[in-house]
């Protein structure tokens, strides 16, 4: 009974946990990772003057 009462109050909480992890999921299958892992390297030495 309680565990129903817990999903009504917050379908909405949990319905944007599944679609942040559904999407975290489609942009490791593209490989967006390595990307983004790229461009934060590029910008961290750009900001420390070496690159």
């Amino acid at each position: 009974m309680r565990y129903n009462a817990f999903i009504r109050e917050k379908k909405w909480a949990l319905a944007g946990i599944v679609i942040g992890i559904t999407m975290l999921a489609a942009g490791a299958a593209r490989g967006e990772t390595t990307l983004v892992l790229h461009k934060a390297v590029r910008i961290c030495l750009q900001c420390i003057g070496v690159g």
